[in-house]
């Protein structure tokens, strides 16, 4: 045989001894299934975007003669009587909704979403979701101050979850395509399909493992696209070019930072406090959405700007539109009013009021910066934008994707520098104070520590069900005697109960006892199973967020 030849087999041999075994795993991990999905996933989350926003403009057309975002300028043109009434209207709608029909009796957000991750893509509702995002709808529409992106992200979730559920795919599949969910809705919602991926990445999955990078991208582009052909080719805010002035003015970058941190902390202390005084008021359940309804719309006789998602009167901070006087107040009246309406159990989030909360912060900021320091300082519209991301990523604990959507919102990729200053300072002292965010502040209030690390979550979800050995059939029933039979288990018991039962008495078996019938043996717990169980649960987790 020619040495060429011989050669050339040779290689052969060794590509296919180096590609086969990855292909293998390629197919084995249902990756084209997945990818295939994520188009699916992409089109229908941003058709539910589309359709979301529509339902909003149909809700406040009756009431404000427009489906536009423009809701200052059309609110102006009402009786004062009208801006007081219609969130309370809304409100009565929201809270029989809430009574009669809505699993929980509250509106779902990204926390609902970032739980469901950690149960493997379980625990979303298809019904529930679509309930939670129509009541969200009649909310904003009706003047609920709050963010419709948090709702869309839970509703994007639940629809590539409903997918899962009918194909009955793996848990590591579930959580990819969950996270595919709300890439597109956030694409969808934002026009930032790399905002989406990176929200995906850094909230939802807290990781950026390559086999999840590749649909999550397919989803949030086709989200984008979509999102583009009906709303058009534009940013949610058109903003002039602006240009940093000096790098001298890299202290007062720092400094707003740190301004933009005491915002963040005070607006996240606004929200759990108005949400512990609502729950210590006690009250018909339909009631709730109408007083708090009545309180934001008396807010918005005079501020009508907090009305709504609040773009418009975001948008105008950005633009230099409005004097330091206004924006200092809209920062207490926003603060209010969103706080407020989560509280009474309106649908909404926190996305919106974030980015409108800095860009006033901001651009109260660069106005008194511009009085103080006239050659050095740059137009108070630069410090808005900063300001919008530096308070969002506090909020959200999520400075990457917060970054990237600022830039894509707005197109000011020049602005890096003075962007990145201020959003890690505002970040970390954020972190400093509450040492979470807002989502997993909502997550610890029903017992789920995600916080604490994959090793103390994964023994709260695991439970001694998993990993018993049960009785043999053959072996016929045995009993229990609760009085002199010593410690025992039972299957709904989590791993944690369990390790702490086993080390506190000793035993490296105990009997597993059946929930109903407390004298019925249904298994065998060993300590060394529960173990290596947990230690299973563990790698399987550390490999998914590294492949």
């Amino acid at each position: 045989m020619p040495p060429l030849r011989r050669s050339a087999r040779h290689l052969i041999r060794v590509a296919r001894r180096w590609v086969e075994p990855n292909f293998k795993h390629f197919l084995s991990t249902r990756q084209p299934l997945l990818w295939g999905l994520a188009v699916l996933i992409g089109v229908l989350v941003a058709l539910a975007a589309i359709l979301f926003r529509i339902g909003i403009g149909l809700v406040q057309l009756p009431w404000l003669g427009t489906m536009s975002e423009q809701i200052v300028s059309a609110a102006s043109s009402q009786p004062w009587w009208i801006i007081l009434l219609a969130p309370a209207v809304g409100g009565l709608i929201v809270g029989i909704w809430l009574e009669k029909f809505q699993p929980k009796q509250r509106a779902f957000g990204v926390a609902d979403v970032i739980e469901a991750r950690a149960h493997g893509g379980k625990g979303l509702s298809f019904w529930g979701g679509l309930s939670s995002a129509g009541l969200t709808v009649v909310s904003l529409g009706s003047g609920a101050s709050a963010g419709r992106e948090g709702p869309v992200v839970h509703l994007g979730a639940t629809l590539a979850m409903a997918l899962c559920q009918a194909l009955r795919l793996p848990d590591s599949a579930r959580r990819i395509l969950l996270a595919c969910g709300v890439a597109g809705a956030v694409s969808a919602s934002f026009n930032a399909p790399i905002a989406g991926v990176l929200f995906a990445h850094e909230v939802v999955l807290g990781h950026y493992a390559m086999s999840a990078f590749v649909p999550i991208v397919i989803s949030s582009a086709l989200g984008t696209l979509l999102s583009r052909l009906w709303f058009g080719d534009i940013a949610a805010f058109v903003i002039p070019q602006y240009q940093i002035t000096s790098y001298l003015e890299l202290p007062a970058f720092a400094l707003l930072g740190l301004t933009c941190a005491a915002v963040a902390v005070i607006f996240q202390f606004a929200l759990i406090g108005t949400d512990w005084v609502a729950r210590n008021i006690t009250m018909p359940l339909w009631l709730r959405p109408v007083v708090g309804g009545l309180a934001v719309g008396g807010i918005g006789v005079f501020f009508p700007e907090v009305l709504g998602v609040g773009y418009e009167a975001t948008d105008a901070a950005l633009k230099h539109q409005l004097p330091l006087a206004v924006m200092l107040a809209l920062l207490f009246a926003k603060t209010a009013a969103t706080a407020i309406t989560l509280a009474s159990r309106f649908g909404g989030g926190i996305f919106s009021p974030s980015l409108y909360l800095g860009a006033m912060t901001g651009g109260a900021f660069g106005l008194i910066a511009a009085a103080a320091f006239p050659e050095l300082a740059s137009s108070h519209g630069l410090y808005a934008i900063l300001g919008m991301g530096a308070v969002a990523a506090a909020v959200l604990g999520a400075p990457f994707s917060t970054t990237m959507i600022v830039f894509e919102l707005t197109g000011g990729y020049a602005l890096s520098i003075a962007l990145l200053i201020a959003v890690s300072i505002s970040t970390g002292i954020n972190q400093a104070v509450h040492g979470r965010s807002y989502f997993h502040w909502q997550l610890e209030m029903r017992g789920v520590m995600l916080q604490e690390g994959a090793h103390r979550w994964l023994v709260r979800i695991v439970r001694v069900a998993d990993f018993l050995e049960p009785v043999p059939e053959d072996a016929g029933s045995e009993t229990f005697d609760p009085e002199s039979g010593g410690p025992s288990l039972r299957p709904t018991d989590t791993l944690e109960a369990a390790l702490k039962l086993f080390d506190k008495s000793g035993a490296s078996r105990l009997p597993v006892i059946d929930s109903a019938d407390p004298m019925r043996i249904v298994g065998y717990a060993s300590h060394v199973r529960a173990l290596r169980y947990f230690n299973s649960a563990l790698i399987a987790a550390e490999k998914e967020e590294h492949k």
